[in-house]
């Protein structure tokens, strides 16, 4: 018979695994909100870039999910201004790493997300699951067969992960193995790792924090001196204008 212990471990693992709470990630354009919509069969995330976090619920495959996207990065922005995510307690399970399978992966990219990855800790790599996107793309290529072709710096991160990695296909969102695989590997994560989530020091939240504050306000003073601009430049036209009218 199983101790007392062991068998509300096994509950509390079975609670974990049908309730999962997933955060996507990656740079702009990169297809976070398709791949959102693919895993919760639906149209739940505005595919317009978005400045703030969105989150949304869903039952799939038996499972509650809840999915959070984050900001979009740059490519050329710095780590240090960058709007990441504010994962709130008790954290997700999993990190999606969302990279197009089209685009070129090189060193300029791989430092970049080695940046942001990094700013929610050590940790987050061994929760990360690269996940690429357009993989109608591939067409006779396998997954495999492109890492090889990309080189060092994509296999790097793969090793960084854990080599866990999905290939999802978002212009067929009706085969729905490809959403059960994913899920499962996300449950291989969750218990690689214990169950737990991915729990973020506060210091580094209130880091985060302040410096979204900062860029917000940043956005503030380039709207106002933007417009500013744009008012001088009219008066000085339509000084001109009058000018010629009386010349």
């Amino acid at each position: 018979m199983e101790s007392k212990n062991q068998f509300q471990t096994n509950i509390s693992d079975s609670y974990c695994l049908l309730k999962l709470k997933i955060v996507l990630m990656g740079y702009r354009a990169a297809g976070k909100s398709s791949a959102g919509n693919t895993i919760l069969g639906r149209e739940e995330f505005d595919l317009k870039r978005s400045a703030q976090c969105v989150r949304r619920h869903g039952e799939v495959a038996d499972r509650h999910i809840t999915v959070i996207e984050a900001p979009g990065w740059w490519i050329d922005e710095p780590v240090e201004e960058s709007s990441d995510v504010s994962l709130c307690p008790p954290g997700p399970h999993a990190v999606l790493l969302i990279i197009r399978v089209d685009y070129m992966f090189k060193e300029t990219e791989r430092k970049a997300v080695q940046g942001y990855l990094d700013l929610l800790g050590e940790r987050v790599w061994s929760h990360t699951i690269v996940l690429f996107t357009q993989g109608d793309s591939l067409s006779d290529t396998s997954i495999e067969q492109h890492i090889e072709s990309e080189g060092q710096d994509l296999q790097w991160l793969l090793d960084k992960c854990g080599n866990r990695y999905h290939v999802l296909n978002n212009q067929n969102r009706s085969d729905h193995t490809q959403i059960k695989e994913l899920l499962e590997k996300i449950e291989e994560t969750v218990a690689q790792n214990n169950g737990c989530h991915l729990e973020i020091d506060r210091k580094i939240l209130l880091e985060m924090k302040e410096r979204r504050r900062a860029e917000e306000e940043r956005a503030k003073e380039r709207m106002k001196w933007m417009k500013k601009q744009k008012d001088d430049i009219r008066s000085q036209m339509s000084e001109s204008k009058m000018y010629f009218l009386w010349n």
